[in-house]
């Protein structure tokens, strides 16, 4: 929780939860036959929507797709979830709170989740590295900046 007296900024963590888990082992048994080299795939994406005033939820989707050769070894996705609480914050503010501060947030909860059901399909064990939100808006807003300049 971040409050703030001085200039009446709230940031309260209301509730952190799994919105949808998809593991997918389509090749599965001749995949554990292979010598496991995987190629890994990590793709994220992050939406946040008002759902009340000064209630957001935001929803970080991670999906991780382990390859060998062609063959996909295994597929999960996880869509993590929370609904944070925020006020007094500008719109720049506000927009920086729900693209990076609450990702950030829910990342080791996801993280934790992509693991967990990469341990059950028996594969080796997958630890995600860390992400830096920051880096990542920072570049989504550069690619939108170079996008509009392209007549």
């Amino acid at each position: 929780m971040l409050e703030s007296n001085s200039n009446n900024v709230l940031f309260r963590i209301q509730r952190i939860y799994i919105k949808d888990i998809s593991f997918e082992a389509p090749n599965t048994p001749g995949v554990f036959q292979i010598n496991w080299n995987p190629k890994i795939k990590v793709d994220l994406n992050s939406d946040a929507k008002n759902i009340h005033i000064d209630m957001y939820e935001v929803v970080l989707c991670v999906t991780v797709t382990a390859k060998i050769e062609d063959d996909t070894a295994f597929l999960c996705q996880v869509k993590q979830a929370g609904i944070f609480n925020v006020s007094g914050l500008n719109k720049t503010q506000m927009i920086r709170c729900l693209k990076v501060h609450c990702p950030t947030i829910l990342f080791p909860y996801a993280s934790e989740c992509v693991s967990n059901q990469v341990s059950r399909g028996t594969f080796p064990q997958l630890n995600l590295d860390p992400i830096n939100f920051d880096i990542l808006f920072i570049q989504s807003l550069q690619k939108k900046y170079n996008d509009t300049l392209k007549i």
